[in-house]
């Protein structure tokens, strides 16, 4: 089954990320910071995007242990996104994946260190990986994806929208930023892992565009009609904060047929492939009413 794959990947990734982010030493007079970092990496979640960089290794006939620091990685790299993200400055939200956030167990100052900490050693663990001019091209690839042009570029568009009209057109292009870039990121290393070529490359990244945008617009459903308790975090934020999003522009049942619509992208853009890609396929399919 190929739920029996993703738990093999979830199994890899859970043991790497606490081989690359292990305790500090008790005299260690930094070890709060670390502590906050591992509080956050190691408290569970979907591990979608390390998930998908093994699984884009295998399908290009990699082995996915060698993608193992680029998918620790990009872990890394959302984490920290999520601790910055839940701050007063930021969202101002007191729940993540189930858990009090970063900010609420370890004070502000000490989740920015973290978040600081974690977007670091993601790239210490991507550039530890054996081949160096494949961990280099990887590197590269994460670090154009979460900066000002990608992730943090859209968190930007997301903070300066807040109670502004925003269009359908602005919502794409924040949300290519702010979800697709990593999504991206995470698909295109898997590539780069398995040395598998820039065509391949592109149809991992449309992959990650399609599967990204339904993945996001399913959220904004979600923190609508969502269950707390699933999803281990507040619902109802965005109205909270006056943010526009596809189900105040849409409405639920317009969103949801983007939902299905950018899917069947994604599961159009795997016939590039010549491998079995029956487990991206279900993925993308079990993301489109995921309730969690």
């Amino acid at each position: 089954m190929w739920t029996d794959t993703l738990t093999r990947y979830q199994e890899m990734i859970e043991t790497s990320l606490r081989q690359y982010m292990p305790e500090a030493s008790p005299d260690d007079p930094a070890g709060k910071v670390t502590e906050a970092m591992r509080y956050s990496l190691l408290c569970g979640g979907k591990r979608i995007r390390p998930v998908l960089t093994l699984a884009f290794c295998e399908l290009c006939g990699g082995d996915p242990e060698l993608a193992l620091p680029f998918a620790c990685a990009v872990e890394m790299v959302h984490t920290y996104s999520l601790i910055h993200d839940d701050m007063p400055c930021m969202d101002n939200d007191d729940m993540r994946r189930g858990k009090p956030t970063n900010h609420k167990v370890y004070g502000e100052d000490m989740a920015l260190l973290a978040g600081d900490g974690l977007l670091t050693k993601a790239f210490e663990t991507a550039l530890s990986a054996e081949e160096k001019e494949t961990a280099a091209n990887a590197a590269l690839v994460l670090a154009r994806c979460a900066g000002e042009k990608g992730m943090v570029g859209g968190q930007c568009i997301d903070l300066r929208t807040e109670g502004k009209e925003a269009d359908l057109s602005l919502l794409v292009t924040m949300d290519m930023g702010k979800t697709v870039a990593l999504i991206s990121a995470a698909c295109r290393m898997g590539c780069i892992a398995a040395h598998s070529g820039k065509t391949m490359e592109k149809a991992a990244e449309q992959y990650a565009t399609g599967l990204g945008m339904a993945f996001q617009i399913r959220d904004d459903i979600l923190d609508v009609q969502g269950d707390p308790q699933k999803l281990g975090k507040n619902v109802g934020m965005d109205a909270a904060m006056n943010k526009r999003n596809y189900v105040s522009l849409l409405g639920v049942e317009e969103a949801q047929k983007l939902v299905q619509d950018y899917t069947e992208r994604a599961l159009e853009s795997l016939k590039t492939f010549p491998g079995d890609t029956d487990f991206l396929q279900r993925l993308a399919k079990s993301l489109v009413k995921r309730e969690a």
